[in-house]
This record gives structure tokens, C-alpha cells and sequence, in this order.
């Protein structure tokens, strides 16, 4: 899939010039979660300057399989005092608390800031497709993912993860990855987001992101 062919309009691509050492990135992960249940779950975002100096902790609430995901991300971002200075949003894949699925064109286009998705494994299409059949409202899932576009591959220190993009250049958004992944492969920002998350809900956070 490419972006071109699924973005429902073009979104142009902030110049970076240059990827500052301490550029503020929000990652964003949702927590642990009871599948085909009405409850919400938490969506944490944590800032972070690169992947070096944690700045801050935002949090929203999603529903489970629910179509709010979107709106409560670009909410959290819009409302938050640490907007200004944020320069990428990080999210942990496009789903949060099961299938409501995020759309990143908007998220981006909302808050007028450039967007990462980050993925430990190449993501299964047909399955996801599948799954997105039992609701009533699959093809609007189903686009949002679409529009999520093109998969690129980033390795670091031979550890690879697959990242999605919007509203930047593939090359300074590999940048951004490699500069803030200085734990492990994942990220810094979604790494503690997703400790957080796991933590607060279950009251100790256990694996990785």
C-alpha cells in the first residue's frame, strides 16, 4: 500500500532541516484491557526530549472497539499544555484498545504536527481485514487503516521495526526513530508509555512495548 494511492488529500511535510538532539516527541500507547467489553481504556502519552529526558505524562480514555480513538488523541494533544513544544507524535500502531482504529492523516492534520507509527512486526491485511468485517462500520475502519499508507522498514543496531508516516520526510522520520530507540529498538517515548500504561492499570507493568 502507498500513501499516495489512499490519503484522501495531501498533507504537505514540515522541513525539519535538521533532527535536534531534544526534540519533543509524544508516544502513545493504550493500557492492557478486557476484549468485548463496553469499559474504556487508558491511552497514555509520554514526552519525551529524543529518547533521553522524559518531560511529561498526558492521558485520555478510549472505548473498546469503539471509533473514538482519533478524536480523544487529537483531544489530548490539542489540549495539553506541552503542545507547542511537541515536534512528533509517536503512536504505538494504529488500533488502541482493540480495533478502534486511529486515523493518522487526521490526527496530523488536527493538530498540525507531524505523526510516526511504529510497529515491532509487519502487519498481517488480510487478517486485520477479516477481524474488521464483524462491525457495522468495517469499511470506515478499514480506511482509516489504508490511509495510514505505506510500511517502511528501520533497523537499528540489526533490530528491525516498521514505521508509518505522515506529514514528513521518510528520511528524517527514521531519524527521529533512531535518535529517540535508546533503550531497545522501540522508541524511548512509546517504550515508557507503554510501562506506564501496564503499570497504572494492572499495577505492575510486565513485557515490553
Amino acid at each position: 500500500m502507498r500513501a499516495e494511492e489512499n490519503h484522501p488529500e495531501i498533507i504537505p511535510k514540515r522541513n525539519f532541516r535538521s533532527i535536534k538532539q531534544e526534540i519533543r516527541i509524544l508516544g502513545v500507547d493504550d493500557a492492557p484491557f478486557t476484549p468485548h467489553t463496553s469499559d474504556p481504556v487508558m491511552v497514555v502519552g509520554t514526552v519525551f526530549r529524543a529518547g533521553k529526558w522524559f518531560d511529561g505524562v498526558l492521558r485520555t480514555f478510549v472505548q473498546v472497539d469503539g471509533d473514538d480513538a482519533t478524536e480523544k488523541i487529537i483531544s489530548m494533544v490539542n489540549g495539553s499544555r506541552q503542545k507547542e513544544q511537541l515536534g512528533i507524535i509517536m503512536l504505538d500502531g494504529v488500533t488502541f484498545g482493540g480495533f478502534n482504529v486511529a486515523n493518522i492523516p487526521r490526527i496530523c492534520r488536527k493538530t498540525g504536527i507531524p505523526v510516526i507509527v511504529v510497529m515491532r512486526k509487519q502487519p498481517n491485511f488480510e487478517r486485520i481485514k477479516k477481524a474488521l468485517q464483524h462491525f457495522k462500520n468495517w469499511e470506515d475502519r478499514w480506511q482509516s487503516i489504508l490511509e495510514a499508507g505505506e510500511i517502511h522498514r528501520v533497523d537499528k543496531d540489526g533490530e528491525p521495526v516498521y514505521i508509518q508516516i505522515c506529514g514528513m520526510e521518510l528520511e528524517d522520520a527514521v531519524e527521529v526513530v533512531k535518535l529517540s530507540s535508546t533503550r531497545s529498538a522501540i522508541p524511548e517515548p512509546i517504550r515508557a508509555a507503554h510501562l506506564i500504561a501496564a503499570g497504572v492499570t494492572t499495577g505492575e507493568s510486565r513485557g515490553s512495548a
